[in-house]
């Protein structure tokens, strides 16, 4: 299988720690994309142009990154991030949206400043998102999602998305939630695919 990505998006990444988690990352060939470049063959393999994409071996293309985890979820054995009882299953699926939401709100941060020019980008914008991610991390610090017992998709999301505000705003949410950095140095002692998946730049 293909996964199509790139080394900074926190949604490819969140693809490969599960991959490891489940045992199957060797299973997958990743190949570099980039979303900016109208050459790129993943606007055909994804009509939205975005990543990642998961290219299986009769050519089928899958994508977001929530239905390549369940995907590959499906292809291992005697593991799963995506826990079948109704309680779990739905606790570990809200908390996965919560660390894609982050990254959403993020990435829209992250892409006003790089796309508009200075004179142009739209302060109030910048602040509705930076509020969602503020409103997040403080409901996170408040309820950090225990690490004991099996680990959830759920897990994988929020580290990934607490990763990306440290490659992309140099770590500040640090200085606010030591319950947070104390909750992703648990979990990188406990899953090494985090740093093994780390992107410096």
């Amino acid at each position: 299988m293909i996964l199509r990505s790139s080394a900074p998006s926190p949604f490819g990444r969140k693809v490969k720690i599960a991959a490891k988690i489940l045992g199957v990352y060797d299973l997958l060939t990743v190949e570099m994309s980039n979303t900016n470049d109208p050459a790129d063959t993943l606007r055909q393999q994804n009509p939205l142009g975005k990543i990642p994409i998961l290219i299986l071996d009769d050519g089928r293309k899958i994508f977001d990154s929530r239905v390549i985890c369940e995907y590959l979820d499906a292809q291992a054995d005697g593991v799963s991030l995506h826990p079948t009882e109704s309680d779990a299953r739905w606790e570990a699926l809200t908390l996965q949206a919560l660390g894609d939401g982050i990254v959403d709100a993020s990435i829209l941060q992250v892409y006003e400043a790089r796309m508009r020019p200075e004179d142009k980008r739209h302060d109030d914008w910048l602040s509705y998102q930076s509020d969602k991610v503020k409103r997040s991390l403080d409901h996170l610090s408040a309820n950090a999602p225990s690490l004991e017992g099996d680990l959830t998709i759920g897990h994988v999301a929020i580290a990934c998305a607490l990763g990306y505000l440290d490659l992309r705003f140099d770590g500040k949410w640090r200085e606010t939630y030591p319950t947070l950095v104390s909750w992703l140095d648990a979990f990188r002692a406990r899953v090494p695919a985090f740093d093994e998946t780390k992107f410096e730049g």
